[in-house]
């Protein structure tokens, strides 16, 4: 069984794979969003809250949980 990878991790993320996120209007709540990651947009190697991504849909938001 696979570990599940938090998204503070840059090298960890790339376009294709399936995340879990949170939006900025969900992040009072926590509430998740899944989808497939289309691009990174954070610059940084680290971020403690998730590295921003845009995914497929359309969504933005910070990675939580790297599913595969």
């Amino acid at each position: 069984m696979q570990q599940a990878r938090s998204g503070q991790q840059r090298k960890d993320i790339r376009p294709g794979l399936v995340v879990d996120i949170v939006l900025k209007k969900d992040q009072r709540t926590g509430k998740r969003t899944r989808g497939i990651v289309r691009e990174i947009l954070t610059n940084s190697n680290f971020h403690p809250h998730g590295i921003k991504v845009r995914l497929l849909d359309g969504h933005v938001g910070r990675v939580q949980e790297i599913i595969s």
